[in-house]
């Protein structure tokens, strides 16, 4: 099936240069992109062509770290760090997902801010609950966008109502494995993402088993790393024989290479950093909620500058915001901080960021971010006519200008893999 979208059209190939086609059209075959052009090919005269006129057409957002159950709590007790806000704040809220009317009736408006907010593909936390987490999946396969939901292993250090049994950690994880995983394909846009919450939660027996299911069925593993100093000191006292924090999941099996994310990676040091490179590990850079929790900046230039793979995540409710334009604007503004201390590394310009949360995380889904021949087409058609402006600005200037001021309201159409989504 062939579609095509004429607009302005934005997107990033690379991090240095916004490319820009004005008044183009973009052809989309089966899901795919075909190519973009000033005049349509007379092979396409027949294309019913959806004319979007002045309005931008860019990229879907790529939201690489998102928790699901915290969404009712974004926005509350960013007064203390890390560790006493998931005692305090998480724990108690995640616990009541075991309910499936309640799980049902708030992943139901989770997904549908997800969606309103221009995220097309999302990398998402559950709760360690089998059924939610099954009613989140049916949920993001019914909404038309895609990405990965994770069953949360947690088999120590949390809540006694949140706390999970080894067992019931291992084989609710399986089931879920064989419903969704890689190994079948009939649930290709939402699949399984197998999700550690972090090294204080999982007992070296759960992390062991758990990388034996990951080479079994070909998951890919999301968690978290190296966020706050006391977690990283913690993490030293349960395992005072691995060297590093990043050391104990590459131990356990649990850094697939191509197919893992880790979420912060603030504190990282050169051995750890070593590792993520050998494993093409995606970092995950949440911004604002590594300063809502004071959690520190991470040096992602020096990321940049080593050759990594980096996303944006919202990381709600770390993150007080699933807008991902304003984790964007964050990722400059962290950058600008971060130069202030470290001279030597440049901060972030805006077309970089703009790549984190399109291609940048895009990588971790497939080909997807771009507008480049061959990508899945996941678009967002922007209309900015309400942002003030002044005379004459380029389209790159309405772009910038956009992410910084406008809304989720300036959205008015969504594409998913070339399927309109709203």
């Amino acid at each position: 099936m062939i579609k095509c979208l004429k607009g302005n059209i934005l997107f990033s190939e690379t991090p240095e240069k916004l490319t820009v086609k004005a008044n183009s059209y973009l052809v989309i075959e089966d899901g795919l992109v075909e190519g973009i052009y000033d005049n349509l090919p007379e092979k396409y005269k027949n294309c019913e062509v959806t004319d979007y006129g002045d309005k931008l057409i860019i990229p879907g957002f790529m939201d690489v770290h998102i928790h699901a159950p915290q969404w009712l709590n974004k926005g509350v007790g960013y007064s203390v760090e890390l560790l006493p806000w998931l005692e305090k704040y998480t724990f108690p809220l995640e616990s009541k997902f075991k309910d499936e009317d309640f799980a049902k009736k708030y992943y139901e408006a989770f997904v549908d801010e997800l969606v309103h907010s221009g995220t097309t593909r999302a990398c998402i936390f559950a709760s360690r609950h089998y059924e939610a987490t099954k009613l989140l999946i049916n949920i993001m396969q019914k909404s038309g966008i895609g990405g990965y939901v994770g069953k949360v292993n947690m088999d120590r250090n949390s809540s006694p109502e949140l706390q999970e049994t080894y067992e019931d950690s291992v084989n609710e994880t399986i089931m879920l494995a064989e419903e969704f995983s890689d190994c079948n394909k009939n649930n290709d846009l939402v699949k399984l993402i197998l999700t550690p919450r972090f090294v204080p939660s999982t007992t070296s027996e759960l992390m062991e088993k758990l990388g034996e299911i990951a080479e079994k069925y070909n998951l890919p593993v999301q968690s978290h790393l190296d966020e706050n100093l006391d977690e990283v000191a913690w993490v030293k006292e349960l395992h005072p024989d691995i060297p590093s924090f990043a050391e104990v999941y590459e131990h356990f099996g649990l850094m697939p290479k191509d197919r893992t994310i880790m979420a912060h990676c603030i504190h990282n040091n050169d051995r750890e950093i070593e590792i993520l490179k050998k494993h093409n590990v995606l970092i995950a850079h949440c911004p604002i909620s590594n300063f809502n929790l004071a959690s520190g900046i991470a040096p992602i230039r020096r990321y940049m500058n080593e050759g990594m793979d980096i996303g944006l995540g919202s990381d709600i409710s770390g993150g007080h915001t699933m807008y991902m334009p304003d984790s964007c604007v964050a990722a400059v503004s962290a950058s600008k901080m971060y130069h202030v201390a470290h001279n030597e590394y440049a901060p972030l310009s805006f077309s970089e960021a703009f790549y984190l949360m399109t291609k940048g995380g895009g990588k971790f889904f497939g080909k997807v971010g771009s507008f480049e021949a061959g990508y899945e087409c996941d678009a967002l058609v922007i209309d900015d006519t309400n942002i003030p402006k002044i005379d004459n600005m380029t389209l790159e200037e309405r772009l910038e200008k956009y992410i910084y001021t406008g809304s989720r309201d300036n959205i008015v159409k969504i594409y998913c893999r070339g399927n309109e989504v709203k």
